[in-house]
C-alpha cells in the first residue's frame, strides 16, 4: 500500500493517514465494489452526482466529502448529505452550510481551500487572507472547523511538491499557534502523495490509483 510505505518512509504512523477514494464520475456500482473492499470515505466533485450517489447507497452508511468547487445555490444539498466539506475559500459558503445544515445532524466537518501555489485559474484563499477567514468559519454554529486542502499545480518535481505541501502546514500550524485547534490536513493525490505524507498530510484524496483512470 502506497500510503503506508510513504508513512513509514516519513516515520510516522500509517493509521494517521486516511484514504479518501475520489469517486466523481464513477457509477454507484463502483463505489459500491470499493465499500465491499472495505473502504468507508468517498469524495465527490460534482453536487447532483454526489448527492445521487449518497442516495443510492445510504444502504451502505458511508462517509461523503465534498471535494469540489462549491457555487451558493448548491450549498443546502451539500449541508445535509455531505459529513464533510474540503472547498470553502471564501465566508458565504461557510455562512450558507452553516445557516442550511440541519440541526439534528452533527456539525458538518469542515476545511478551507488555501490557493498555495498562486494560480490565477485556481480555487482556494490566498494565504495572506487565511487567518481572517479561518477564524470566522471557526465561529460559525452547525460547522466544526477540521483543517486546511490545497490543491497545487500538478509537477514532477518532488522538491516542488514538498514545498507546497509544507506551506500548507506551516499555516495549519500558525492557526494553531493562534488557538485554532485544526487536525486535518487534507493533501495529496495519486501523482503526489508520497510527498504530501512526508510534509504531514492527514488525508489524501485519491481517485485514479483506485479507481483506474477516467474515459
Amino acid at each position: 500500500m502506497r500510503i503506508a510505505r510513504a508513512a513509514v518512509a516519513a516515520g510516522r504512523d500509517p493509521a494517521g493517514v486516511r484514504l479518501l477514494a475520489v469517486s466523481k464520475t464513477w457509477p454507484a456500482e463502483s463505489v459500491r465494489e470499493a465499500a465491499a473492499a472495505g473502504q468507508r470515505a468517498f469524495g465527490e466533485n460534482y453536487v447532483q452526482e454526489g448527492v445521487a450517489k449518497v442516495e443510492a447507497l445510504a444502504d451502505l452508511g458511508l462517509e461523503w466529502h465534498f471535494i469540489g468547487p462549491l457555487q451558493s445555490n448548491k450549498t443546502r444539498l451539500v449541508a445535509n448529505r455531505f459529513a464533510w466539506v474540503h472547498s470553502i475559500d471564501r465566508l458565504k459558503i461557510a455562512e450558507r452550510l452553516a445557516e442550511q445544515r440541519d440541526v439534528h445532524l452533527p456539525p458538518l466537518d469542515v476545511c478551507i481551500q488555501v490557493n498555495v501555489s498562486g494560480e490565477a485559474s485556481k480555487s482556494g484563499v490566498a494565504p495572506a487572507d487565511l487567518p481572517e477567514l479561518a477564524r470566522a468559519v471557526a465561529s460559525l454554529p452547525r460547522l466544526r472547523l477540521r483543517g486546511l486542502m490545497a490543491i497545487p499545480e500538478p509537477t514532477p518535481d518532488v522538491a516542488l511538491q514538498r514545498a507546497r505541501f509544507a506551506s500548507l502546514r506551516m499555516l495549519r500550524d500558525e492557526l494553531n499557534a493562534a488557538g485554532l485547534g485544526l487536525d486535518t490536513l487534507s493533501m495529496g493525490m495519486s501523482d503526489d502523495l508520497e510527498a504530501a505524507i512526508a510534509e504531514g498530510s492527514t488525508m489524501v484524496r485519491v481517485g485514479t490509483a483506485i479507481f483506474g483512470a477516467r474515459a
